[in-house]
Parts: C-alpha cells; sequence; structure tokens
C-alpha cells in the first residue's frame, strides 16, 4: 500500500512585505486629523463615492486624476452616459443606447396613414359615392365629408405643433427629439388631452379652429427672449400657411365667377377657415395660447408666469368658452367671412365654408 508522500514545503521568497497601510489599502487622506485644512470633500456630486482602482474614493461624476472624466474632450454625464449637451436636454431627449440621427424628424407611420386615410376620404368625398350608395329618393346624410375634415384637421393640428417643436428643438429644448411632436405623431404627444382631444372637440363644437397650450415646451431651456418669441409664433405661422395652402387649392378648383357644391371642395374650404381661426385666435396673450409666451418673453422669470402656464389649459378653454357665446360668435364669423371674400378672388369661398361647416355638423 503507497505511502502518502509529505506536503512540500513552501518556498521563501525575497519579495518585500507589503506595508501594513499598502496591504489594507488605506487611504492617506483617512490619515489627516477631521479638521486640517485641504481634506477634499467627500460629498461630490450628491454625496455619491465610488472607490478608484487605487483604493482612493472618489465622488460621481470624478475622473481618474480627480477631474471630470472625458471621452474624446466631451464631458460625460453620469446619468445615462451622454454628453453635457445631452444632460441639459433632460430624461428623453436620447433614448440611451441609440445615437441620435435625421430618422429622429422622420414623419410616423401613422402621420402617413392619416395622409393616406384623407386621401380616400376626399376621393369618396369628390365623386360623391354615399349618394350612390342609398336608394333612389331617399334623403342621405354624407359622413365621409365630416371624416375628410377630422382628418385634415388632425393632420393640422400635428404640423401647427411639429412646428412649435422644431423651433423649440433649434433654440435649444432638445427634450422633444425622436417624440411625437417632432414626428408628427399626434397619437404620442406627451399632453395628448390637450394637444389632441382638446382641438378635435373645439372644432366639434364650435366650428372652428383652436389648438391647444403648448406646454411640452421648456421655455427655461430656450435662452434669449428673441427665440422664445420664434418658438411660440412658429405653430400659428404653420396653421397661416395651412390656411394659405387650402386656400390656393380652392381657389384653382373654382375660379373667381363659379360656385360649387361639391363634398370634397367643401371641406377644404371649411380647412382653410378652421387653420385660419387657429392662426389668429393662437395671437391673443391669454396663458394657454401662443400669444402669452410671446408676452412672457419679454417678462422675465416672474412668478406668476409659471402658475399661468401650470393651468394654462383654464386659458383656452376660457377663450373658447367666450368665442362660443352666440354674440361673440356670429360677429367673429362674420368678420372672418369678410376677411376672406376680401383676400380671395372668389367671394363665394365663404359659402363654400359654410357648406363644410354643415357637413362637418351633421348632427345639428
Amino acid at each position: 500500500m503507497p505511502t502518502p508522500e509529505p506536503p512540500h514545503k513552501a518556498e521563501p521568497t525575497d519579495a518585500a512585505e507589503p506595508a501594513p497601510d499598502q496591504a489594507r489599502g488605506v487611504d492617506p487622506w483617512e490619515k489627516m486629523p477631521e479638521d486640517a485644512l485641504n481634506v477634499p470633500s467627500r460629498g461630490g456630486f450628491g454625496g455619491a463615492e465610488e472607490p478608484s482602482a487605487e483604493g482612493r474614493t472618489r465622488t460621481a461624476g470624478e475622473g481618474e486624476d480627480g477631474a471630470d472624466a472625458v471621452d474624446g474632450g466631451t464631458a460625460v454625464d453620469g446619468a445615462d452616459g451622454g454628453t453635457a449637451e445631452d444632460s441639459e436636454a433632460g430624461p428623453g431627449a436620447e433614448t440611451p443606447g441609440r445615437a441620435p440621427g435625421w430618422a429622429d424628424f422622420l414623419p410616423s407611420p401613422v402621420f402617413v396613414l392619416l395622409l393616406g386615410l384623407a386621401g380616400f376620404a376626399g376621393w369618396l368625398s369628390w365623386r360623391a359615392v354615399e349618394m350612390d350608395w342609398a336608394a333612389e329618393g331617399t334623403t342621405v346624410t354624407p359622413l365621409i365629408p365630416p371624416l375628410l375634415i377630422l382628418l385634415g384637421w388632425i393632420v393640422s393640428v400635428a404640423v401647427h405643433e411639429f412646428a412649435h417643436a422644431l423651433a423649440a428643438h433649434l433654440a435649444g429644448d432638445r427634450s422633444l427629439r425622436g417624440g411625437g411632436y417632432l414626428r408628427f405623431n399626434p397619437f404620442a404627444y406627451r399632453e395628448a388631452f390637450a394637444g389632441l382631444v382638446l382641438p378635435v372637440l373645439y372644432l366639434g363644437l364650435g366650428a372652428f379652429g383652436v389648438t391647444g397650450p403648448p406646454t411640452y415646451v421648456d421655455w427655461d431651456r430656450i435662452r434669449t427672449p428673441g427665440r422664445r418669441v420664434a418658438v411660440a409664433l412658429a405653430g400659428p405661422l404653420a396653421s397661416l400657411l395651412l390656411a394659405a395652402v387650402f386656400a390656393a387649392t380652392v381657389s384653382i378648383l373654382v375660379p373667381p365667377g363659379n360656385d360649387t357644391t361639391n363634398w370634397a371642395i367643401a371641406a377644404l374650404a371649411f380647412l382653410c377657415f378652421a387653420n385660419l381661426t387657429a392662426a389668429l385666435v393662437n395671437l391673443l396673450p391669454v396663458p394657454g395660447l401662443d400669444g402669452f409666451e410671446v408676452l412672457a418673453a419679454f417678462l422675465g422669470d416672474r412668478r406668476w408666469i409659471g402658475t399661468a402656464r401650470t393651468n394654462a389649459l383654464f386659458g383656452s378653454v376660457a377663450v373658447f368658452a367666450v368665442l362660443w357665446f352666440p354674440v361673440v360668435n356670429q360677429w367673429f364669423f362674420g368678420l372672418l367671412y369678410s376677411l376672406l371674400e376680401w383676400i380671395l378672388p372668389n367671394p363665394a369661398v365663404s359659402g363654400m365654408i359654410f357648406h363644410g361647416q354643415l357637413l362637418l355638423r351633421f348632427w345639428g
């Protein structure tokens, strides 16, 4: 039976044993008295400390040599690894792990679908197919033209809010990049009620266009008053441009001296009216409308401005209620009809707008 070999003895080495302080990895700063001068702050940014490879503790956001960590000359944000510019944009500015690019500004598939449905509803309205579907001699209540107006108005609202968001992005607010506002997707809005539901209700109940308050813009990130004015006026200018496009289309389809009862043309004329009212009403200096932000740009950071922005929704509803009041509503519509008759070459456009209003409010 074999006998077990005796254990080998450890061979002595010539290496010097580490000093007790080095063996324990003691930070030399720990030996300093608490009341000594030049003791580095232990709190750092937010008080978080990270052990370094040398055994010394360092605060979050501090680099290997005690300075801010850099990567290619750009300061690193400790929250998500983005750049300092991204950290100013706040959470949601960029998705971690996804590099920003031009695709953040492409129209979303939802917007393309809305355009396709609006085009198809326009073709059906142009052909008045519902008249062919109904039995001869029966009364027809058109339902496709109201759908065309609704889809066209949602597209118009998306363009209005896109103009605000793009101007805000260029002015310094990066928090909207890649979101629904910059991709023409009203169903992905941060404030869906104020940005989508409320404008649709305004159009259906009042037969005129008013958009919701631009509460999604972070005005504190837009430094100069001139940039804030540009962001505030971008939406009304976009609505005014859409109104001009619809007016030009109607003027081409119906030359001066002619009139029509075509459903599609009446819907386009009413969309011109809706965008025109959205542009003009938003210029009022009332909280919840774009004109208030133009005024606030020159008033500085006053406390009541923040309160007004927080309650901007009530201001928007109040303006709609005043314009919905019968006496004010008749005066408002009469003024805009006169303005369109004076601007457009065909005075019959006001009648087409009224026809579109009747098509929209089919339940009345």
